[in-house]
């Protein structure tokens, strides 16, 4: 009897050791959506300190803060689509894992749903990432050093977008 069962827990074992790197995968795909909802709440908090601050300013400040709050809503855009893609990817992972204990109880062949679902989870993560770095560049692009701020030429000029206003 002791034999018999032999074989049924090595294979478990090997469903368990394939179930360990969705797993890790999972765990990143938390740290990454950890990060991006830090983004957001900070972008939402100066969103929040800048609209406060639009009842008591000049036209000149009114145009300032609103194009700043255009690129704020850029930003949380873009880390909303990430953090709803990384979201998918997690979702997807843990539909893999359940799916090979499933397979592996039910000695069902899911193969295929199994990498497809792996494999969309892989281009969701993907996709969100590169929102994510599409969030970081716009946020960095927006930063001023010593006061200086990125501005816009006037189009009867070289049509260029300069690094800095001096």
């Amino acid at each position: 009897m002791l034999n018999a069962a032999a074989p049924h827990v090595a294979n478990l074992a090997q469903v368990i050791q394939l179930a360990v790197a969705p797993v890790f995968l999972l765990a990143g795909v938390g740290t990454t959506l950890n990060v991006l909802a830090t983004r957001v709440g900070r972008i939402i908090d100066r969103a929040r300190l800048m609209e406060d601050r639009l009842p008591h300013s000049s036209p000149e400040q009114l145009e300032e803060l609103h194009e700043r709050l255009r690129v704020l809503s850029k930003r949380a855009t873009l880390i909303n689509r990430a953090i709803g893609l990384s979201v998918m990817c997690g979702l997807l992972v843990s539909l893999v894992v359940a799916t090979l204990f499933i397979s592996y109880s039910l000695s069902i062949d899911l193969a295929t749903p199994i990498a497809v679902a792996f494999v969309l989870a892989l281009l969701s993560l993907a996709a969100g990432l590169v929102y994510f770095l599409r969030e970081v560049i716009l946020a960095t692009n927006s930063l001023s050093f010593g006061g200086l701020r990125p501005t816009v030429v006037d189009k009867a000029m070289s049509g260029k977008m300069p690094v800095a206003k001096e």
